[in-house]
């Protein structure tokens, strides 16, 4: 799509070099949406790229992953053996709407500020105890809860002027047994239900929803609870609103599937307590 809007593109090499945040900027990193279509009002673009951020670093503490590593990147890291939930990362990864030509340029970063329900990066940050860094205008910077990123549709907790840095999995996370479900309309469709649940050596149980609500959804139950007790824990924790609705399903749809696959979880994880 040609923005013909645009009048400047500029290319910082350090924080520096950032401009004042202005009506009509774009931050650009793989631009998969913001090239995709018509963007009206737009002015200039502030390509973060040349920032040169580090796609990720694994340590004891975890997984750190830069705002602009891209989906491939992400799915090609050689994660340490006792990572339990590494299977996870390529299952989201491989969740995205497009082809691996867009895996390929689209990053991390780009698929939480979207907010869309059905990104899997995601229900990857929120299912895993995920925390954003996230750069002030004024030259500061907070940390958010993955969690609490996404508000809505295209909602973020994100300011005007702020810049989403990274994001850091940590290691606890990431040592925990996930089970990933996902279902569409059709076989290559957008996702109108992504459930993960994750089940810690201890033996504490939680459901992050995602897809097919508006917002992401975690339950932490503690121990994996029984049938009836998960559609009543389901049930307090998405009230009717919730439940997103477009041309990708209907509510009472995402409804249905998002209680069957959260059984098919729960049967899951607690099978592997046996």
């Amino acid at each position: 799509m040609d923005l013909n809007t645009v009048e400047s593109v500029l290319r910082p090499r350090g924080r520096a070099d950032l401009p004042r945040w202005q009506p009509g900027d774009a931050w650009l990193a793989g631009g998969t949406w913001l090239f995709s279509e018509p963007q009206a009002g737009l002015t200039r673009l502030v390509d973060l790229t040349g920032l040169g951020w580090r796609d990720a670093e694994i340590s004891d503490q975890g997984l750190s992953l830069a705002a602009t590593c891209t989906i491939a990147a992400l799915d090609r890291l050689d994660l340490p053996p006792d990572w339990a939930a590494a299977p996870l990362v390529g299952q989201c990864c491989r969740a995205l709407l497009g082809s691996f030509k867009i895996r390929t340029v689209a990053t991390v970063g780009g698929n939480l500020c979207m907010a869309l329900p059905a990104g899997p990066m995601i229900a990857l940050a929120a299912a895993l105890d995920g925390s954003c860094l996230i750069w002030t205008p004024e030259g500061g910077q907070r940390c958010l809860p993955a969690l609490a990123l996404v508000r809505g549709p295209q909602e973020t907790a994100l300011d005007p002027g702020e810049i989403l840095r990274g994001i850091d999995l940590p290691a606890a996370a990431l040592r925990r047994r996930t089970a990933f479900r996902r279902t569409s309309l059709s076989p290559n469709g957008r996702s109108g239900a992504l459930l993960i649940g994750t089940l810690d050596p201890g033996g504490a149980f939680a459901l992050t929803v995602t897809a097919s609500v508006r917002r992401p959804v975690r339950l932490a139950l503690g121990a994996i609870p029984g049938e009836a007790a998960l559609r009543g824990a389901l049930a307090a924790a998405i009230p009717p609103g919730l439940w997103y609705d477009d041309v990708h399903g209907a509510p009472d749809w995402r409804a249905h599937v998002t209680r069957l696959l959260a059984e098919e979880i729960r049967v899951e994880l607690g099978e592997a307590l046996r």
